[in-house]
């Protein structure tokens, strides 16, 4: 297994029961460090079979708010890291014609609150850039798979994420309640990390079809099927305005 972070310390206190592990530092936002981390795990592994891009960062913030270098960031990070690994790694998956690809979404790439409107732009673009590439390799022979949690006791609402420090307080009661709430929840959520891990190898590891979306949490499938029915009614009740626009 290869491990990749930014400091890879945080990698190491994480690993003591492991003994076949290389960790390598790696920013995902350094073309030549991604370049340099997929031909080392090439040399000490020979390929690979999995790639969980995980990298991400969160930005809290309404978006009159929003701080424009602030949210390039967050974009150069959830999304075009993320593709610039992909990238790196599919050329060596589309000739071992073998691979499986696990983009860490979010239940927020599927529905959005107030506070977090780019951090669901960066989750929403991947979600749509997984859809297209998940049909463009499917027929040689690499799976893609979207993860989509909801909160999990991690430090996504803690240092992993930034907040914007002005404010307007016209939006104290939408997008500051939901941050406000988001923080609160912090080391409180009901998601267990090591779990979704062992859901994740075991979709890897399924003799059935991978999906194309997988939820993880109890709070992601409530506000996923909640999202889905009320799409659906939406439409039911525009159908005769919609289909007014045909030639």
């Amino acid at each position: 297994m290869v491990a990749t972070a930014r400091n890879p310390q945080d990698v190491e206190s994480y690993l003591t029961n492991e003994t076949d592990v290389l960790i390598i530092p790696l920013d995902v936002t350094k073309k030549e460090q991604v370049k340099q981390a997929v031909s080392r795990a090439i040399e000490y592994f020979g390929q690979i079979d999995v790639l969980v891009n995980n990298a991400g960062i969160g930005y809290f913030s309404s978006i009159e708010e929003a701080d424009e270098q602030e949210t390039r960031n967050l974009f150069d990070i959830n999304f075009f890291g993320l593709a610039s690994v992909t990238s790196e790694v599919l050329p060596l998956m589309r000739k071992a014609n073998t691979g499986h690809i696990l983009n860490i979404s979010s239940v927020g790439g599927l529905v959005a609150f107030p506070g977090f409107g780019y951090y669901h732009a960066s989750k929403f673009a991947l979600e749509g850039y997984s859809e297209s590439l998940y049909q463009e390799v499917m027929p040689l022979g690499i799976h893609v798979t979207l993860i989509e949690p909801g909160d999990f006791t991690t430090d996504f609402a803690g240092r992993s994420a930034k907040e914007n420090t002005t404010t307007i307080s016209d939006y104290n009661q939408s997008a500051g309640k939901s941050i406000r709430g988001l923080r609160q929840l912090s080391e409180h959520q009901p998601g267990n990390p090591e779990l979704a891990a062992e859901a994740m190898i075991k979709i890897t590891e399924s003799s059935m079809e991978p999906p194309l979306r997988l939820l993880l949490g109890s709070d992601a499938y409530k506000h996923a099927t909640k999202k889905i029915d009320a799409s659906k009614t939406s439409i039911e009740t525009w159908k005769q305005l919609t289909l007014t626009t045909d030639h």
